[in-house]
């Protein structure tokens, strides 16, 4: 986010508390219970917005180096994940091209070759097959054709992409359209990983989403945690076609009350948070991010499974290590003991299919937007706001 930029929003969010009022979506929308519950939107969901459209699965830091790698299993199918020689992110199925098992297990590592448990095929980071054990019993054998399925990936802004179809394309451009200048801002792609963590929950992978998407709940549900540090009922934001940004506020806001705005930054004052279409809420604090990445169990309308990573500021983490454990306990505290934990009564309440309509207020619009956002790419009408 450019200085210009954070002076403007933390001068709205000081207007906002100073008039009383929050970020407008201009009316009420009411959302059908079933957007959460029914079998047959799940699975169409499944299939376009993930299976079919490119995915965030880590970020820079999570291939440091050439020859590091991670594997990802959140998307129906096996995927590894590495850094080649020449310092490219490549993407395969991680399978084996004899007779099909997973060549690589870990989650993460550093490896320039790639064996497979049940035969030791061999491959190395870019997927060429460079081992075969008894070569002379499969006869002329072209190792060439025989590399691992290649899936397409990227690397922009910090962020690893990849496409689950082979055929699949990968345009960064629409991919991050409206937060582009952003990112390039934060310069994310010098930051390490700190600890990640895995959250399944009971609870549909929309309304775990939804739970980032407004300050409403922050002097409730919030009273004894966030609340101390943030001011509720208040919200910068801003959509664009597919993916927002919202700004929450800091209470230490107050303190630049007076201060030149040439010296204020939003990290003094402001909590950005980003949405990217479809799965993706990266939240930013002073020179660390925690990116969560919510997945469906397309087999189980009311279960998704939220994986959580923490990177840093490298200089900041080497002075102070312990912070990243800080942060992420902080972080679950509020996000699956209180968020997460009151969007599973909302899962078991709808699937009693007692109650048709949940609200969205005139002062949640991300809600407004997820959900048009994810109707309109399944070719279903948006919701109205009345």
């Amino acid at each position: 986010m450019k200085p210009a930029v954070q002076i403007e929003v933390l001068r709205e969010l000081m207007t906002q508390l100073d008039e009383g009022v929050n970020a407008d979506a201009g009316g009420v929308m009411s959302c059908p219970a079933s957007t959460y519950t029914c079998p047959d939107l799940a699975r169409r969901e499944w299939e376009t917005f993930f299976r079919g459209h490119p995915q965030i699965v880590g970020m820079t830091a999570d291939l440091p180096e050439p020859g590091s790698f991670i594997t990802c299993n959140d998307l129906g199918i096996p995927i590894l994940v590495t850094r080649d020689k020449a310092g490219a992110v490549r993407a395969f199925l991680n399978s084996c091209r004899h007779r099909g098992p997973m060549v690589e297990q870990a989650r993460r590592g550093q490896k320039s070759r790639f064996s497979c448990p049940f035969h030791a095929w061999t491959y190395d980071s870019s997927g060429a097959l460079i081992g075969v054990p008894q070569e002379e019993q499969f006869g002329a054998i072209d190792k060439a054709c025989l590399g691992l399925i290649e899936l397409p990936a990227a690397e922009r802004f910090g962020f690893l992409l990849v496409h689950p179809d082979p055929k699949g394309i990968i345009d960064t451009d629409s991919l991050f359209q409206g937060v582009a200048d952003d990112l390039e801002h934060w310069n994310w792609g010098r930051y390490v990983l700190a600890h990640e963590q895995t959250l399944d929950m009971k609870l549909n992978w929309k309304l775990a989403t939804d739970t980032f998407g407004e300050t409403y709940h922050f002097k409730r549900l919030h009273k004894d945690t966030l609340a101390n540090n943030f001011h509720g009922d208040v919200l910068s934001y801003q959509s664009y076609q597919r993916n927002h940004r919202m700004v929450l506020c800091l209470k230490g806001i107050d303190d630049l009350r007076g201060r030149p705005e040439a010296d204020w930054t939003i990290e003094q004052g402001g909590f950005p948070v980003y949405f990217l279409f479809p799965n993706v809420v990266v939240n930013v604090g002073n020179k660390r991010i925690a990116v969560v990445r919510v997945y469906p169990d397309p087999e189980n309308a009311g279960r998704s499974i939220s994986q959580i990573s923490y990177y840093f500021d490298r200089e900041v983490l080497a002075e102070n290590p312990g912070m990243a454990m800080l942060f992420s306990e902080g972080f679950t505290a509020v996000v699956a003991a209180e968020d997460y934990a009151t969007a599973e009564t909302t899962q078991r309440a709808l699937a009693a299919g007692l109650q048709d309509q949940l609200l969205f207020g005139r002062n949640e619009p991300p809600l407004h937007h997820y959900h048009n956002t994810f109707r309109r790419a399944l070719g279903m009408e948006p919701l109205p706001v009345t």
